[in-house]
């Protein structure tokens, strides 16, 4: 699929900056014409820097240099805390992909928690990028999934859990739609966001067929001093502002240094398998080798890096072991 290039006649950020000067008459009116928020102030828009700086597929070292030097200066500011921000690029050679065992997903929901704290998301209102869903045995129609149960673990006669997040997928249809290129796929697989770009149209939110994308309703709250997560990326976890798009990023300033996501290291019960499809030793790769892996809305063509598989058998407490067409009686064993 060949990549659009960041510069185009009539969709680039910089055009929607010089048609907004010229036909609203200053910034504070331009910006609040670009937000489905009201009463958007400079201050929600970020400082003039933030707001005029290169993509950042065109930004070179140094001016990536100042932009990270401005970012601490903000977070920094804001929270009394210096952060560490770095670009950190994706590398040759490695593909990202993420499997999930849903016969060991127990529902504890510490994946949702872990990432809350990994990505410096905002405490109030509470942003968060995964869901889990207590799902009814026969189906993986995730309309008949409950996003609000009670029940914090399993085996159950009737549910299984099933977490849903970014699946980075590889024909994005957010990535399409968003009409100044602020979302786009990076060569290792990850759909990013470059905050400083984004308009807030939340295109992008309405195209993901996962409900994968938040935007800020509200200037992000809860975050301060003592809870915030120092270590950030332009890319990835650094504090966003009110009017802007954010998502899971299989939390790549982690992952592009070695380390896994957030979400899985927090995992309880091993449910959660990431890794570079690209390496043929990798857990990931026998993973879609071997078991019996499916993706979510396949027929919307969306080519997800985001799999689930069930166990052949799995523990159900004192209870006989059910096989995986006792799970599954539905469309994914069809």
């Amino acid at each position: 699929m060949s990549e659009q290039p960041v510069e185009q006649e009539g969709v680039d950020r910089r055009n929607f900056l010089r048609t907004g000067f010229a036909a609203l008459g200053g910034l504070t009116a331009f910006a609040a014409a670009l937000k489905p928020l009201e009463d958007v102030s400079l201050e929600d828009v970020g400082t003039i820097e933030s707001l005029l700086q290169k993509h950042y597929k065109e930004m070179d070292e140094a001016e990536m240099a100042v932009a990270l030097e401005r970012i601490a200066g903000e977070v920094d500011k804001r929270y009394g805390l210096r952060p560490e921000i770095r670009d950190i690029k994706a590398k040759d050679g490695v593909e990202f992909v993420y499997a999930l065992n849903l016969s060991r997903c127990v529902g504890c929901r510490k994946c949702v928690h872990a990432c809350v704290a990994e990505n410096n998301q905002s405490r109030d209102p509470e942003i968060q990028y995964i869901r889990v869903l207590e799902m009814p045995r026969g189906t993986t129609d995730i309309e008949h999934g409950n996003h609000h149960y009670e029940k914090p673990l399993v085996p159950s006669d009737d549910h299984y859990y099933m977490p849903i997040q970014c699946h980075q997928c590889a024909d994005a249809p957010c990535v399409k739609v968003c009409p100044v290129e602020a979302t786009w796929t990076e060569p290792d697989g990850l759909t990013v966001i470059d905050y400083d770009w984004c308009i807030g149209c939340r295109y992008c939110e309405a195209a993901c067929p996962y409900w994968a994308r938040r935007f800020n309703w509200e200037e992000p709250g809860g975050l301060n001093k003592d809870n915030i997560n120092p270590d950030m990326s332009y890319l990835t976890n650094r504090p966003r502002k009110k009017g802007v798009m954010e998502k899971c990023t299989f939390c790549a300033h982690r992952t592009r240094e070695g380390e896994m996501p957030a979400c899985l290291e927090v995992c309880p019960v091993g449910a959660r398998k990431f890794g570079n499809i690209l390496d043929p030793e990798s857990e990931v790769r026998q993973i879609l080798k071997n078991k019996r892996t499916f993706t979510l809305k396949e027929e919307v063509g969306t080519m997800p890096r985001f799999f689930y598989y069930f166990d052949e058998r799995y523990p159900r407490g004192d209870k006989e072991q059910a096989s995986i067409q006792g799970i599954l009686d539905g469309e994914v064993m069809a």
